[in-house]
């Protein structure tokens, strides 16, 4: 591993260190699981380019205002909803009708997306380079713009980095992308030689900037974990009607991907508890 202190050293070479807990990436990214799923589910379930502006509680069901990019509104009618979005964004950009309670959307409010103030870099290479070098693409620096970096190459395939942009989020808004991505193309450069500055792909993702990721709370935020919040209301209107299941929700892996199957599980093992106990009901 590199560590780069400063800009007038040069950066120390460093013994590496496992990852505890091991972790795991899917081969080809998270695409190919996407497109497995998708695969085994009916595509009229399906509806694309569309937001939820605002959920009501009617009656015995809940209708859900939903705008087209053009602008055009329509409404769904169901029986039960399952957010599957972080609570910070649900709580900000949708509309709820009756509101949500107070505290309850206090706590949704409060709960922080996770990576949602970040960025993140990634450069794509034909050969791996630094494996000829006895590098593994790990390292750390105290002068940025990326302060963590790592090797995401893999096996069989091109080789590839990729690093966590320390800039605060307030202040990258300030600065073009085109800027951004050529001072982490130099940043490579001095960490892992000339070759690494010339990619033959890259591509910059700020979540701070993305309305469907980060809302105005997450442009100071540190993008810590916290305590996940009550995914339903206890009573009321809501109760067991709107269910969070994304993965800030999960008690157990808030944030990360293994957090929104957790949250998912829990979420929907709710949803049919509660329909099953309605269609148990005695008819009034």
């Amino acid at each position: 591993m590199l560590v780069e202190r400063s800009s007038r050293d040069a950066p120390l070479r460093m013994p590496g260190y496992a990852s505890e807990p091991a972790s795991m990436r899917l081969a080809g990214g998270t695409g190919p699981l996407i497109a497995a799923l998708d695969s085994r589910l009916d595509p009229g379930s399906i509806r694309t380019g569309e937001t939820v502006r605002q959920v009501h509680r009617a009656g015995a069901h809940v209708e859900l205002q939903v705008e087209a990019a053009a602008g055009a509104l329509s409404t769904w009618r169901v029986d039960q909803v399952l957010l599957a979005l972080p609570p910070r964004l649900a709580e900000r950009r949708i509309t709820f009708d009756p509101p949500l309670p107070p505290e309850l959307a206090r706590r949704w409010r409060g709960t922080p997306t996770w990576m949602a103030p970040h960025a993140k870099y990634v450069a794509v290479y034909d050969t791996p380079f630094l494996r000829d070098q006895g590098l593994s693409g790990a390292a750390r620096s105290q002068h940025g713009p990326m302060g963590g970096i790592h090797d995401v190459s893999m096996p069989g395939g091109r080789a590839a980095l990729v690093g966590f942009v320390g800039v605060p989020a307030r202040a990258r808004s300030g600065l073009a992308e085109d800027a951004l991505r050529l001072h982490c193309r130099a940043q490579l450069g001095r960490l892992f030689g000339e070759a690494a500055s010339r990619p033959v792909a890259d591509a910059l993702k700020d979540w701070a900037a993305d309305p469907l990721t980060a809302t105005e709370d997450d442009q100071d935020a540190a993008g810590h974990h916290a305590a996940p919040p009550e995914r339903s209301a206890s009573s009321g209107p809501w109760q067991d009607r709107l269910i969070g299941v994304g993965s800030e929700w999960s008690p157990q892996f808030p944030g990360y991907l293994a957090g929104a199957v957790d949250a998912a599980a829990r979420g929907v093992q709710q949803c049919l508890a509660a329909a099953l106990t309605t269609m148990q009901a005695p008819a009034a």
